[in-house]
């Protein structure tokens, strides 16, 4: 069986948030902004993998639609920590050039199954 790219990368994704959001309250003792970050960011990964016992086609896109809009709320979160100092410059454009690449992806997946969908 072939590696799903996606959920490997969204999986990744949630990890490396848990791991800033240890670090942003052990040692910025930062609560509030790091916690709906590890909501949106850990979320992300979950409706992906729920996607894949979607119940139907209408059912998988709704899961992935959930999924980007969790994804740019993330981003929303990342920008908001990084401006507020609490992230550094290496570590935000890290986290944005991952983010990005899954928005891509999921992007993509909901474009494409909605046209299968309307389509056939």
């Amino acid at each position: 069986m072939k590696e799903n790219i996606i959920k490997t990368k969204s999986f990744d994704f949630a990890l490396r948030i848990v791991k800033l959001y240890k670090f942003l309250i052990d040692n910025q003792k930062e609560f509030v902004l790091s916690k709906q970050l590890l909501r949106s960011g850990t979320a992300i990964g979950a409706l992906i993998r729920e996607s894949e016992h979607a119940e139907s086609k209408a059912d998988f896109i709704h899961k992935l639609s959930i999924a980007l809009k969790e994804a740019n709320e993330s981003e929303y979160w990342i920008d908001l920590l990084y401006k507020a100092e609490y992230l550094d410059e290496k570590s935000f454009k890290s986290l944005m050039e991952d983010l990005t690449q899954l928005l891509k992806m999921l992007t993509a997946i909901v474009k494409t199954s909605k046209g299968r969908r309307n389509n056939g």
